[in-house]
């Protein structure tokens, strides 16, 4: 069917105009009848005609400056009323002006628009110029809604009866699409419960949900709160997802239309929302004014970690920015982002390997940088257990080189970013992250046994980011669309989840505050069982799993953990000035040893068999033990050998 408000073409402003003029005119007329108290007779002794002819002219006038009559009658809103209150009130001043002079210069001592008149004239133009077009927008919504009774109806509920909450409801009563029918408000503030906004009933907290549902046959909620936090909002989701209602919210206020809110304005729960939990607050107010105008280099900066520590190192005014990658077309966007948004930071790309020596000399010659951030790594599990190689060359021998040579040139700090999968590694990726940190912590251990100066090494552990490349929540969403199977590995693998800014946070956090040594790791919070989050992807999607959407288990990938940690047994931590920061009590080892040992793995990497190479990682590592992985043989083998009388 042909959307209704296509149908009806909208009236001529000459016809508005004439229709304002005309009850201008009639309100002048009525209110002399008014005040001759509805006597005929009486009413002779004013000049009615002159005086409602010149109030029209004056109107009309008005009216011409103030556009009152170009809005379109069935769209009106405050904003329409306050225009005509003005329009109203400057037709009022400028006849009551007239008069003055006419009373004074052309008849004296005669008002042909006494003051009463003008005054009763006024009210009554304005409330009859806002019915009408009240009388006209209703009329409108009911013949609407008697024209398109097919349009599919949602039973919804508000969460929030605030001023947002009220630009929904006036969005959504106006959709096209939908007839929504909207069974209330629900609000935390006491004071709004048992009210009616816009005719709609406050019915109370969350906790009358469950018999909204039940009475009203609700099947939507809609979160407008701007200022929700994620445990409240986690609370509301789950409380949905366990009534099988669907949840929406809002996207930003900034993404509204002119202030206003329109059905567009909504947009899915993501999975994101329900991960999230209350920032950790970084107190350190020194982050900036340490890194404002230092020279800056970030390796890895095309990734997801990379690239939020270049734009948060912008915003904190560097002296110059050198972000350095090798993939072409990722760093190639971020330059773009970064030039666009900050138009007077300095800033050079390079791309270039962490592993070439060469080029890698010639950068850190020209631009000295002061402060490193080291986020260039391989890290996906499976792929590094296939090419343990690639994931030697680029994580070990990358952050030797880089570290080496940061030494050579005076840089003043080295951020190490690791990952939670160096604790007890089960798998290539992992231990090669561990043997990185063993290699950093004891370079900086010989720096400061030598010397008080020199580079201070600092490293940073943290778990899954949030919408990461290549994590598992874009994964899910690809699959959803697609109609599923969503695939988890195993019914029991949990993961932490942290968001990027956070994780960027606590590594800029650590170049300011780290002396030296240190590996500092958040406190995560609880971890998250994966399949409990497919579920709940699939919930937010609009869909139930195992029937619209199965989840398929796929068994454990080689080298994958069934959960993750931060710290291992033989760890313990310290406190920061943070609850929430903590620093790993891991004991350095012997710089001479590490260096020989890493020294051997590069040389069976060019030399020896991947079973070899893995068997040095395994020696330098010995908590490493594979899972799932061909590499089970070698701790098999070792093993077999102690057991051996």
């Amino acid at each position: 069917m042909i959307n209704f408000n296509k149908k009806i073409n909208i009236l001529p402003r000459w016809i508005i105009a004439f229709l304002d003029g005309f009850i201008m005119f009639q309100c002048a007329i009525f209110a002399f009848w008014l005040r001759a108290n509805f006597d005929w007779v009486a009413l002779a002794d004013y000049q009615v005609g002159r005086a409602a002819v010149a109030y029209l002219l004056i109107g009309s006038l008005v009216m011409f400056f103030t556009k009152s009559y170009v809005g379109i009658v069935r769209h009106t809103s405050l904003s329409d009323g306050l225009l005509l209150l003005r329009t109203t009130v400057i037709t009022g001043v400028l006849a009551y002006l007239l008069d003055i002079g006419y009373s004074m210069y052309v008849v004296p001592g005669m008002h042909f628009l006494p003051l009463s008149v003008l005054v009763i004239t006024s009210v009554l133009s304005l409330s009859l110029l806002m019915v009408y077009r009240l009388f006209v927008k209703e009329v409108f919504r009911l013949i609407k809604n008697k024209v398109e009774p097919d349009l599919p109806e949602k039973d919804v509920l508000i969460f929030g009866a605030g001023e947002a909450g009220i630009l929904i409801h006036q969005a959504i009563s106006k959709s096209s699409q939908y007839k929504f029918n909207v069974h209330g408000f629900l609000d935390d503030d006491p004071s709004k419960q048992k009210k009616k906004i816009e005719g709609v009933r406050v019915h109370g907290g969350l906790e009358l949900l469950d018999t909204l549902v039940k009475e009203k046959g609700v099947k939507e909620l809609i979160i407008s709160v701007l200022e929700l936090s994620p445990a409240r909002k986690r609370e509301i989701i789950d409380r949905c997802i366990t009534l099988n209602i669907h949840a929406l919210t809002i996207t930003p206020v900034n993404e509204w239309v002119d202030g206003g809110a329109k059905t567009g304005s909504l947009r899915e729960v993501n999975i994101e929302d329900l991960l999230s939990r209350d920032a950790i607050m970084l107190k350190n107010k020194n982050v900036s004014s340490y890194l404002q105008g230092k020279t800056i280099l970030v390796t890895g900066a095309a990734g997801s970690i990379g690239s939020e520590i270049c734009k948060q190192v912008a915003r904190a005014n560097p002296g110059f920015l050198i972000m350095l990658d090798k993939a072409e077309s990722p760093l190639h966007e971020q330059e773009i982002r970064l030039e666009s948004e900050f138009q007077d930071l300095g800033l050079q790309t390079v791309l270039a390997d962490v592993t070439d020596e060469a080029t890698l000399d010639h950068l850190m010659k020209t631009y000295r940088p002061e402060v490193i951030f080291h986020a260039a790594a391989y890290k996906h599990v499976p792929m590094m257990e296939r090419y343990p190689v690639q994931a030697v060359r680029c994580n070990i021998l990358g952050t030797k080189t880089v570290a080496d040579l940061a030494v050579k040139y005076g840089v003043e700090k080295f951020v190490l970013v690791s990952t939670d999968k160096a604790v007890n590694p089960t798998n290539v990726m992992g231990a090669s992250k561990r043997i990185a940190e063993m290699y950093i912590q004891s370079l900086d251990k010989k720096l400061r046994e030598s010397s008080n100066g020199g580079t201070r090494f600092i490293t940073t552990r943290f778990g899954n980011v949030l919408g990461s490349n290549g994590s598992v929540i874009p994964l899910f969403k690809e699959q959803i669309k697609k109609g599923g199977p969503l695939t988890v590995t195993d019914a029991n693998v949990t993961r932490y989840f942290m968001t990027i800014p956070e994780a960027c946070d606590l590594v800029l956090e650590a170049g300011v505050m780290g002396n030296g040594g240190e590996i500092f790791v958040f406190d995560m919070g609880e971890p998250v069982k994966i399949i409990d989050l497919a579920r709940k992807m699939i919930h937010l999607s609009g869909k139930k799993p195992d029937e619209d959407i199965m989840i398929r288990i796929t068994g454990l990938r080689p080298g994958e953990k069934l959960y993750e940690e931060v710290l291992n047994d033989q760890e313990k931590s310290l406190e920061t000035h943070h609850p929430k920061i903590k620093i790993a009590q891991v004991r350095p080892g012997n710089f001479n040893e590490v260096n020989l040992e890493i020294a051997l793995l590069m040389d069976m990497e060019g030399n020896e068999g991947e079973m070899t190479l893995v068997g040095q990682m395994k020696k330098m590592v010995p908590e490493f033990l594979s899972h799932k992985s061909r590499f089970e043989a070698i701790d098999q083998k070792a093993i077999a050998q102690e057991l051996k009388p």
